[in-house]
């Protein structure tokens, strides 16, 4: 592994200086999982969750969240995003699970990992928030980078 470069020469955390880098098209892609109970799993999918449309809700919270990402997480870089796509697909066999996944673009000097990530958490609370009148058990599971272009380090995917 290459020297980290999020510490100053005191030893304390900086944000990283990237106007050397160069400027290319970037992309990642994050998941998260949260796994609920079939009562709001019928919520959801039949749109009688009394706060409103929940994934209407948790999709916009994925975009304003990665659109904000940099005044959240200290050191990240704020970036002119290019691009953010939130999908949600379920799985429910035995469990109920809902799969959020966030991709993100940009064109620039630095990745957009935390803008996914961020996007593709944001979306599983504000779903727990608007749901858990209902049941407050659920489970907000792996939230994960799935892959990522651009930069440095280039091409990288989760197996």
């Amino acid at each position: 592994m290459s020297e980290f470069s999020h510490f100053n020469q005191e030893g304390r955390a900086r944000m990283v200086d990237v106007s050397d880098k160069d400027i290319t098209a970037r992309t990642a892609v994050a998941k998260s999982i949260l796994e609920v109970t079939p009562e709001i799993y019928r919520g959801i999918t039949e749109g009688t969750v009394k706060k409103g449309d929940v994934l209407a809700v948790a999709q916009v919270s994925a975009v304003m969240a990665a659109k904000n990402t940099a005044q959240i997480i200290p050191m990240c870089h704020p970036l002119p995003l290019s691009g953010i796509d939130v999908s949600f697909t379920w799985e429910t066999g035995g469990s109920y699970l809902l799969h959020i996944t966030a991709a993100v673009k940009t064109t620039g000097q630095t990745g957009v990992e935390m803008e996914a990530l961020t996007a593709a958490s944001a979306a599983a609370l504000t779903i727990y928030d608007m749901c858990k009148a209902l049941d407050k058990g659920m489970v907000i599971r792996e939230t994960q980078l799935m892959e990522k272009t651009g930069g440095k380090s280039g091409h990288y995917r989760r197996d």
